[in-house]
């Protein structure tokens, strides 16, 4: 058997001159590529006898593994000296102040949205939430809006192509007025009134200009006993205001109008402003007494109880309190604009 040590000295001399990752692999191609020495000595013991066999192809693996050895050496060695020169002429002065990670900061939707359940919580309102793809029923029927209603026109909008498990149309809700029909029906199962809810959440309608969204935020009051009138309305709405915008002095007036789920209905406007903006008005709450048929949609006696209900957009409140112009920007995402909020 020939002597194989020299295969090792030409893998030794072959990678000690490769100057670049891709030249060592080529070099390595010569001595263990498909074609290389060492694969040719071992394509070659099938002609050798058994027992010669055996001792030469211990000879050629042993050789192999020296090989390897001086292969991943030379990697290595071309890794460190390549990761030298960088340091050699990369520079970095650790004498500068770190950049830090920049802190982020609440919405200010969301923020109103928590002082408004705070506020409500401390006169005695529960906050419930609900699904914001509703059923025919609950965002429209039950409110005393049926099929062909003409209130329906403004808010007939975003449809969902499957139906729930009753086969009724599913929409994106128009309002947070749906858990009013939703929170009494499961607190009448469980107890009697009173009931005094609010539920704040997010709502749908093709709208967009400056003062309306497709999407945006509202909240729905609802109070109903025995004995809760058109004055306790005025009282709870007028308080939270006052509570809200941290002052005594709110204006605000009550104009009548229609809602299908109220009756009498009013519009909530807030005077807003000063200088020559001073005397603006900006509704802010559709509000009234609950009718009748919705009293009876929550499983109640409209004979025996009543109450009222308002509802609200958040992003109203927002504009008033932090003095914004255009609704619009609470939703574009400008963080010159959200970072005044931080």
């Amino acid at each position: 058997m020939t002597d194989l040590s020299h295969i090792i000295d030409d893998a030794r001399a072959a990678f000690a001159c490769a100057t670049r990752p891709a030249d060592l692999e080529n070099e390595k191609a010569k001595f263990l590529g498909k074609d290389g020495v060492l694969t040719a000595e071992l394509k070659a013991l099938g002609k050798l006898p058994i027992e010669e066999k055996k001792a030469r192809g211990a000879q050629v693996n042993a050789v192999r593994q020296q090989v390897e050895t001086l292969l991943n050496d030379a990697r290595n060695a071309l890794a460190q000296a390549a990761l030298n020169e960088k340091l050699a002429t990369e520079q970095l002065d650790v004498t500068l102040p770190g950049r830090g990670q920049a802190t982020g900061g609440i919405h200010p939707v969301t923020r109103v949205t928590r002082r408004v359940a705070a506020i409500f919580r401390s006169m005695g309102f529960d906050v419930a939430d609900g699904p914001e793809i509703e059923n025919d029923w609950y965002n429209f029927s039950s409110l005393n809006s049926p099929e062909n209603h003409p209130a329906r026109s403004m808010q007939d909008t975003f449809y969902v192509e499957d139906k729930d498990e009753r086969g009724r149309p599913l929409v994106l809700r128009t309002h947070t007025s749906p858990m009013q029909v939703r929170y009494a029906r499961t607190h009448v199962q469980n107890a009697h009134p009173p009931i005094k809810v609010i539920a704040p959440g997010r709502t749908y309608r093709v709208d967009s200009d400056a003062t309306h969204s497709p999407m945006f935020h509202q909240v729905e009051g609802l109070w109903i006993d025995k004995a809760v009138s058109f004055a306790d309305l005025k009282s709870v709405y007028t308080t939270f205001l006052q509570r809200f915008f941290e002052t005594d002095d709110v204006k605000l007036r009550f104009r009548p109008s229609y809602f299908p789920f109220t009756e009498p209905s009013v519009e909530i406007d807030m005077a807003f402003g000063s200088g020559p903006n001073a005397g603006k008005w900006l509704e802010i709450s559709g509000a009234g007494q609950v009718h009748p048929s919705v009293i009876r949609n929550f499983g109640l006696d409209p004979e025996e109880y009543m109450g009222f209900a308002f509802g609200s957009g958040l992003e109203r409140l927002a504009m008033l309190r932090y003095g914004v112009n255009d609704l619009r920007l609470f939703f574009e995402n400008d963080l010159r604009f959200l970072g005044q909020f931080k």
